[in-house]
């Protein structure tokens, strides 16, 4: 089996991704695509004998548009351009949880300053300002005053690019100092985890501690139905425990899973790479994947 790897860079995450890749013998076909260009009619020839191509891209533009093109290529790609294109982006990732019934934080859109105070105000203090496209934490703001609601608004409006003109505002969770990562292939847990903080950002690029997570029924239910609401693929889904239950506050595509692999005893790669195969056979059902 041939396996594309879509990069812009090679962190630990796609290391453990290649090392148990050629520890079966697969072929790796590494694509950088700060280097590669993408006609709209054929098919770069060095794509010529990709069985499957894996997106990591770290860009989300860059992702997008690659993952459209292998498709247009005829080439299986995971995940998606359609799961990609929801997750991607936080308005569009919150809209297809609610539309499928998944419990979600009650969010509210705007496009003006004026408007998107009115949304803050509805929530009242504190509630949370998150970018529409972004990951890893970054230029989340927890907003605990009319001042620095003003501020953080205007600094936002300032700023160059449109989607700082999009304000995605959310009612602040109160969570027991944790929220939950749960890796899963097409609905099905591979693991989950843990992620502690003293701060109200608890994601693990920002230092939070990991433990593993024991999935109960409720959050196996949810994980399933936020996966089929996504499009399903290779997908990280985050929770928070509430008094009322889980809460499902994002899907993620291109997930991170080394911290994953170091809380828990499953085999990650070795679970994801099975599932590769079994989409790789299952689009060419006379391809070998089995190691030479």
């Amino acid at each position: 089996m041939n396996v594309g790897i879509l990069y812009s860079r090679i962190r630990k995450d796609e290391k453990i991704l290649l090392n148990e890749l050629r520890e079966r013998d697969h072929e790796v076909t590494k694509i950088d695509v700060r280097k590669q260009t993408f006609d709209i009619s054929d098919a770069p020839a060095a794509f010529d004998d990709l069985d499957i191509v894996v997106d990591r891209c770290l860009a989300t533009s860059r992702s997008l548009y690659a993952t459209q093109f292998f498709e247009s290529y005829g080439i299986p790609v995971v995940n998606s351009h359609e799961t990609a294109d929801v997750c991607a982006d936080k308005v569009k990732n919150s809209l297809a949880l609610e539309d499928a019934g998944v419990p979600t934080p009650a969010t509210k859109v705007a496009f003006t300053k004026e408007t998107a105070m009115e949304a803050i105000e509805s929530f009242g203090y504190p509630c949370v300002l998150k970018p529409v496209v972004g990951s890893w934490g970054r230029l989340m703001a927890k907003i605990d005053s009319e001042s620095a609601a003003e501020a953080i608004l205007e600094h936002k409006a300032t700023l160059g690019h449109y989607e700082h003109k999009v304000f995605y505002v959310q009612e602040f969770v109160e969570k027991p100092g944790r929220d939950i990562r749960v890796l899963a292939i097409d609905g099905e847990p591979i693991a989950g985890m843990v992620r502690s903080s003293d701060h109200w950002i608890t994601n693990a690029a920002k230092g939070a501690e990991t433990d593993v997570f024991e999935i109960d029924d409720e959050a196996l239910d949810l994980v399933e139905r936020a996966s089929d609401a996504v499009g399903d693929g290779l997908l990280g889904i985050d929770l928070m425990e509430t008094a009322d239950g889980y809460t499902v506050h994002e899907v993620n595509h291109t997930v991170e899973f080394k911290a994953l692999d170091e809380a828990v005893e499953t085999d990650v790669a070795g679970t994801v790479v099975d599932w590769l195969e079994a989409k790789a056979q299952a689009a060419d059902p006379e391809l070998e994947v089995s190691a030479q």
